[in-house]
């Protein structure tokens, strides 16, 4: 069943993966995707402990699974076996009852500078999309896209190759003047119709906020479209520098405490995106059981 089907209450997604990744050894330099491969258990692990605390899906470690993003590591040619990997890993790890969304993030390369044609990223996305579905996912989240063509390029490739639900969620930035946009310009409200269009059937925003910066991200969208349900994976904060590496602020209860305003602003599916961790999903798990 798709998961847009059972939104009768709120959901809970699950925490970051990079970051875990980097807690559990993975160098700079490293691919994350070839651990599927090479540190499967540490992968599982990962996908296991937001099981453990409460979350009602969880991704994949795939999130640079496309063939250009794969090409800088000499793996391009293993986009099929490292995303089948990836999604066998969380199937195995989520059970029964809970849901496994095939991560798929942007390629790096831009339509507008001509690095790349419409046809060639969608013949990546779509060879992504049909290797995540075989290895078990049950949605596809296509995320943290700027580009609102890129986006929809690849919510149409998943969506007319696969028979998976798609995600789509836009990460965007607080300007000066206090509205939101994507580093390509694209306001919450732009990118509601065009998803849709392509095949979306629950749309939102993923990291470059903590939870307080979502919540008028949220309203934004909900005024263009008040029924489409919507997801969003905060950070755990805005990112400071400490100690000369990245840190997300955020403890468990703080990141928490946002819950009740974005659930009112209209979120139906909360997860975390960077600096989030199981004990975050926990805690959020434990506000949004209260709110029924």
């Amino acid at each position: 069943m798709n998961i847009s089907d059972k939104l009768t209450g709120v959901l809970v997604s699950d925490g970051a993966w990079g970051t875990f990744l980097q807690q559990k050894g993975l160098q700079p330099g490293e691919c994350p995707e070839l651990w599927n491969i090479t540190h499967r258990d540490a992968v599982a692990d990962i996908a296991r402990s937001y099981i453990l605390a409460g979350s009602d899906m969880i991704e994949t470690n795939s999130f640079g699974g496309n063939r250009y993003k794969l090409e800088k590591y000499g793996l391009e040619g293993q986009v099929t076996e490292l995303n089948k990997a990836a999604a066998e890993i969380s199937r195995e790890a989520a059970g029964p009852g809970k849901w496994v969304l095939g991560s798929i993030g942007p390629t790096g390369k831009m339509l507008m500078l001509e690095e790349v044609t419409p046809e060639e990223l969608y013949e990546a996305f779509r060879e992504q999309a049909v290797a995540l579905e075989a290895g078990g996912a049950d949605a596809i989240v296509v995320e943290t896209m700027t580009d609102l063509e890129e986006a929809v390029l690849a919510v149409r490739a998943a969506r007319e190759n696969t028979r998976l639900e798609v995600i789509c969620t836009m990460t965007f930035d607080q300007l000066v003047t206090g509205e939101y946009r994507t580093m390509m310009g694209i306001s919450p409200a732009d990118m509601v119709q065009p998803l849709q269009n392509a095949g979306a059937s629950i749309i939102g925003a993923n990291c470059g906020n903590g939870m307080a910066g979502m919540i008028p991200v949220v309203e934004e969208i909900r005024r263009t479209n008040p029924e489409i349900p919507v997801l969003v994976h905060a950070n755990a904060g805005l990112p400071v520098y400490c100690d000369g590496t990245t840190c997300f602020p955020e403890n468990p209860e703080e990141m928490a405490s946002c819950v009740v305003q974005l659930v009112a602003a209209g979120a139906n599916i909360i997860g975390g995106c960077c600096g989030t961790t199981p004990e975050h999903i926990a805690e959020i798990k434990k506000r949004v059981s209260s709110l029924k």
